[in-house]
């Protein structure tokens, strides 16, 4: 398969959260923290409800890097991350990732990021990539 892209090619995801989504994710990643899944822990904390796994959210990051751009047959070699703001049960984010450099051939940077539906920034990073060639 060949992939062809520039410097400044875009894709995204978005998705809603669903307590189904937070609760799932609990289960399989075993991160149980009550911030997460207990509304009364949630409620007392500093964001007064409960939020979403950060790790949850900058997932939908490798969704649209495995299935959109660079897309299927990406091997994900590293990614930086800085959790801006919580991402709450019901709020639609949306993953954004951008060809940033094409540090060799077939290894790409990307800038990586997720909004949510006001158009705030919750998670910003980069990525780097191998891409099949």
């Amino acid at each position: 398969m060949v992939v062809k892209f520039d410097i400044g090619s875009t894709a995204t995801f978005s998705k809603t959260i669903s307590e189904f989504d937070v609760y799932q994710f609990a289960g399989i990643s075993g991160d149980l923290n009550p911030i997460h899944i207990n509304k009364i822990a949630g409620e007392a904390s500093i964001f007064k409800d409960r939020v979403a796994h950060g790790m949850l959210v900058s997932s939908l990051i490798s969704t649209t890097i495995g299935m959109k751009l660079p897309g299927e047959g990406t091997i994900y070699l590293g990614q930086n991350l800085k959790f801006t703001r919580p991402v709450y049960i019901g709020d639609t984010v949306t993953a954004k990732v951008e060809v940033a450099e094409f540090i060799k051939k077939d290894i790409v940077k990307l800038l990586t990021t997720v909004t949510n539906q006001h158009g705030k920034t919750v998670v910003e990073g980069d990525a780097v990539v191998k891409v099949p060639i």
